[in-house]
């Protein structure tokens, strides 16, 4: 069965952005992404609304950016402290994950999802470390995360 083109009007994931000509199953078209509004049949009247879902595009696109970057520009300041139970020596019962960071970066008024901490490895020592958020293809902010004990550390007697 030949896959039919359409003009989407709003992004779909995994899809496209407003204004892009896609071609997708007829059956995917008329069952979900017309009766939602999310895509118009291609024919010459739906073409030439193609101009104004392009400017709405760039134009949404560049206030993303700019956000992104205010953003982006602010967490590049912050520290976050994670105090973590430890044994004997100062090793860790555990690790510092992800959800922890977003809850500490949450309390802090950032808005993330675990989707913006790109390569993230579960901190497993004590210690500063830099953590990189990816908020946008191309926009990118560091952060500094603290680990430190709960508990003082016992240095581990030799007898």
């Amino acid at each position: 069965m030949p896959n039919s083109e359409i003009l989407l009007v709003e992004p779909v994931d995994n899809l496209g952005s407003e204004g892009d000509i896609v071609k997708v199953r007829p059956g995917y078209a008329r069952n979900f992404l017309f009766p939602k509004k999310k895509a118009l049949p291609l024919n010459q009247a739906n073409k030439k609304r193609l101009d104004a879902l392009k400017v709405a595009r760039a134009a949404r696109e560049a206030d993303e950016i700019q956000g992104a970057q205010e953003i982006a520009s602010k967490l590049n300041d912050v520290s976050v402290a994670v105090a973590v139970k430890t044994g004997s020596g100062g090793k860790l019962f555990g690790s510092v994950t992800a959800l922890q960071l977003l809850e500490k970066l949450d309390e802090k008024g950032f808005k993330l999802d675990k989707k913006h901490l790109v390569k993230f490895v579960p901190i497993k020592e004590l210690g500063q470390t830099v953590v990189t958020c990816q908020l946008l293809k191309d926009v990118t902010a560091q952060f500094k995360v603290e680990v430190v004990s709960e508990n003082p550390i016992e240095e581990e007697s030799k007898e």
